[in-house]
């Protein structure tokens, strides 16, 4: 009989700590949508005040009914909105993946081997303070303005953070850790690939963060010097054209792919990280 009270008990205790962080949940959202519906209050009011000048802000609905329309619309550009969008996705798509696959275990091997490290780092930090626009005269010279061009521009910007955080992480690996692998019989690189990389997760998740900012910001600035299509491209025209609407329409896109982007980021270090919550 005591033995079935325990059992209800702890079932009790578990219910009562899912229905804690569901509340928690729940008031965090509420307070996040507060936030953004805040934000556009503020806005709406600000352009129909006066506050701002109409020549450089327009309200909210007028963005709104400008993002409907340009999804049937090419002009002022040359393209719709749909188009614009899967041009700079995919450039963003491409050279933050390449930063993912290159930076990330390449941080993870200096980290972890003091010779590489040695060798590759020079040369590195060569490389990390020149700023990725920089590259793009010389890069429009190689490679000229297409694809691959943008897509090596964007793969600086996120490089860098890529392997600093997957570096830092790994190097973070506590040395009772790495004991007790090596005292189990484990090889160094066994310990490596089984406590080391677990290890950095936290750490290379962040950099991963940073990456995708620094992506999005490169793409937008590459786009508007050199480029025929996408979002960049698209705020490029609107200010030549002075469609202040057009301008605030392509930054709120951007945004809300950012936060799109960022929210798949979350899960899927949710799902690789979840046995770090048990």
């Amino acid at each position: 009989m005591s033995e079935t009270t325990n059992v209800l008990t702890n079932e009790q205790r578990v219910k009562r700590v899912q229905d804690q962080k569901r509340q928690e949940t729940f008031r965090n959202t509420m307070l996040s949508v507060s936030g953004v519906l805040l934000f556009f209050v503020i806005w709406e009011v600000m352009a129909l005040t006066g506050v701002v000048d109409r020549k450089k802000i327009c309200d909210v609905l007028e963005i709104f009914q400008l993002f409907l329309v340009k999804f049937t619309d090419p002009n002022p550009d040359g393209a719709v909105l749909l188009v614009n969008v899967w041009s700079s996705l995919e450039i963003a798509l491409c050279g933050f993946g390449l930063a993912i696959v290159i930076g990330i275990p390449l941080g993870w091997l200096m980290g972890w081997y003091r010779g590489f490290d040695s060798f590759v780092r020079p040369i590195f930090e060569i490389i990390r303070p020149i700023p990725p626009v920089s590259w793009i005269p010389l890069t429009i010279v190689w490679m000229g303005v297409g694809l691959q061009a943008k897509a090596f521009i964007v793969f600086f910007a996120a490089f860098v953070p890529c392997l600093i955080n997957s570096y830092t992480g790994i190097r973070q690996t506590k040395e009772v850790l790495k004991n007790v692998g090596k005292t189990c019989g484990a090889s160094y690189f066994t310990v490596f690939w089984k406590v080391g990389i677990p290890s950095s997760m936290t750490m290379t998740f962040a950099g991963i963060k940073v990456a995708i900012g620094n992506a999005w910001a490169t793409l937008v600035a590459a786009e508007m010097l050199a480029a025929s299509s996408g979002l960049g491209y698209m705020i490029l025209m609107g200010r030549s054209y002075g469609r202040v609407d057009l301008v605030i329409m392509g930054i709120v896109v951007i945004g809300a792919l950012g936060v799109l982007i960022s929210a798949l980021i979350n899960l899927l270090e949710n799902a690789v990280l979840g046995w770090k919550k048990l």
